[in-house]
């Protein structure tokens, strides 16, 4: 049995941090798949923003219980700092999915582009991986946790190509007006913020697998 086996086996167990973590994890994946069914022509962007806003509320409610466990909590199963920021960088995530949710209204876009539909497949792919990965963490099966990291970055970099060659496009092609310019530019940064955060995690999850593994 190794040093960290002894030490987990001593303290105390308090898993509903963990919990709490998966659970915002979900909410980013649930966040993002509300947030594709704008891909659907019978689907309004009120519609949708409705049902992100829904989640988006869920996800303060956990990173709220959260940071309260971390206050009265002595012994955790992770640093308080990395619980901590994991948490929020999660909520995060949920937060810019949000954000590009209600930019669909207050825009008034009516449908997405084709590389708003890349983004936010990329953010769709993204969450699932969060969503299946941090449960790894309450198992400790970090070579796992590294190799998601590793797919989170790859996915990253499929979406920041797909933004940065549409923010190109709106602003070359001279028949797109200024004003649809900005509108899609809004939309598309969250969701290119969302994505990059989900790297956020990714970066904190391979941290935490080299210190714990």
């Amino acid at each position: 049995m190794g040093l960290q086996d002894v030490v987990r086996w001593i303290l105390p167990r308090e898993d509903h941090f963990y919990t709490y973590l998966e659970n915002l994890a979900v909410a980013s994946h649930d966040a993002a798949v509300a947030l594709a069914k704008w891909k659907d022509p019978s689907t309004s962007g009120q519609s949708v923003c409705d049902a992100v806003q829904v989640i988006e509320h869920r996800a303060d409610g956990i990173q709220k219980e959260l940071e309260d466990a971390l206050a009265l909590t002595f012994v955790t199963p992770l640093d308080r700092e990395d619980l901590h920021r994991l948490g929020a960088e999660l909520d995060d995530v949920v937060d810019l999915t949000n954000l590009a949710a209600r930019a669909i209204v207050l825009f008034g876009l009516s449908s997405p582009t084709e590389a708003m539909v890349t983004l936010i497949d990329t953010l769709v792919e993204c969450t699932k991986v969060l969503r299946n990965s941090v449960p790894k963490l309450r198992k400790h099966e970090y070579p796992d946790l590294v190799e998601a990291a590793r797919e989170l970055r790859k996915s990253e970099k499929t979406g920041d190509k797909a933004y940065r060659d549409e923010i190109s496009r709106l602003f070359r092609d001279d028949s797109i007006d200024a004003k649809t310019a900005l509108k899609q530019r809004e939309v598309l940064e969250d969701l290119e913020r969302a994505i990059d955060h989900c790297d956020h995690v990714a970066t904190t999850l391979s941290n935490l697998a080299v210190k714990h593994g």
